[in-house]
């Protein structure tokens, strides 16, 4: 099993849609990236603790690659904007990628690249490529918030 954790704006919705991805076995919503321990909602939502609402994805290498969760990053959100995603607004919503190893780097960063180089987006792809810290789990209400209220997510890669 292997990790990955990805920052595009409001975790619930991108937990969501990669919990579809078949070879993805668990998600988590949660914080990152910030230099505050044991980061809370309330904290983040005054938007000046650094972290980013995240969503850490353990997955099956054999079932879906790095490069396939990557792709479904970029089909999530807009990676052109800073620091917000459709109604949220703040350094907290962020466009980022957080890597684990040297590999998640370097397919990050190439990846990244061949998003810019495609014409896709007008505006220049401000996502970051961070190496991956501590992440803060949010609260339980947070965790896979769509499936258990019984509605679909509200965008599927």
């Amino acid at each position: 099993m292997a990790t990955a954790t990805f920052a595009a704006g409001c975790f619930r919705s991108v937990e969501a849609a990669f919990r579809l991805i078949p070879g993805v076995i668990a998600t988590d919503v949660g914080y990152t990236g910030g230099h505050i321990p044991n980061v809370t909602s309330a904290q983040i939502r005054r938007g000046d603790t650094g972290h980013a609402e995240s969503v850490r994805i353990r997955f099956d290498p054999a079932r879906v690659t790095y490069e396939e969760l990557l792709n479904a990053f970029w089909a999530l959100h807009d990676p052109t904007q800073r620091d917000c995603q459709g109604p949220y607004n703040g350094p907290q919503y962020r466009s980022a990628i957080f890597v684990h190893d040297d590999a998640q780097e370097r397919a990050a960063i190439l990846s990244r690249v061949r998003l810019e180089q495609s014409g896709r987006h007008e505006d220049p792809v401000v996502t970051e490529i961070l190496p991956a810290v501590e992440f803060w789990r949010a609260e339980e209400h947070h965790q896979q918030f769509f499936e258990k209220r019984g509605f679909a997510p509200a965008c599927e890669v």
